[in-house]
């Protein structure tokens, strides 16, 4: 498995920006599909955003089409969201996720806090 590591999380207002970071250990990174998940308050995890290896195919979940990011830099072992417009009912935790095959995840970070104001 792979380690790891989120962050950029904070608190911002509504409207704002985040770019949210993972760092992966391993020499492997290139080869794992990577993803980002969200947990509110109260809330069961949800899928935000996917990328496959080779960062040419992406997917989104329909509340964040248009407003968010998913891009990869395998030579840094690092994965990025790029959250734009936030909203409030965007306050999480954003976990990243990683794995071998396309949108199934195995290995998990310990996520960073987003909170959005209005």
């Amino acid at each position: 498995q792979v380690q790891l590591v989120e962050s950029g999380g904070g608190l911002v207002q509504a409207g704002g920006s985040l770019r949210l970071s993972c760092a992966a250990s391993g020499r492997t990174f290139s080869s794992y599909t990577m993803g980002w998940f969200r947990q509110a308050p109260g809330k069961e995890r949800e899928f935000v955003a996917a990328i496959d290896s080779s960062g040419g195919i992406t997917s989104y979940a329909d509340s964040v089409k248009g407003r968010f990011t998913i891009s990869r830099g395998n030579a840094k072992n690092t994965v990025y969201l790029q959250m734009n417009s936030l909203k409030p009912e965007d306050t999480a935790v954003y976990y990243c996720a990683a794995g071998v095959i396309f949108n199934v995840f195995d290995s998990w970070g310990r996520g960073t806090q987003v909170t959005i104001s209005s």
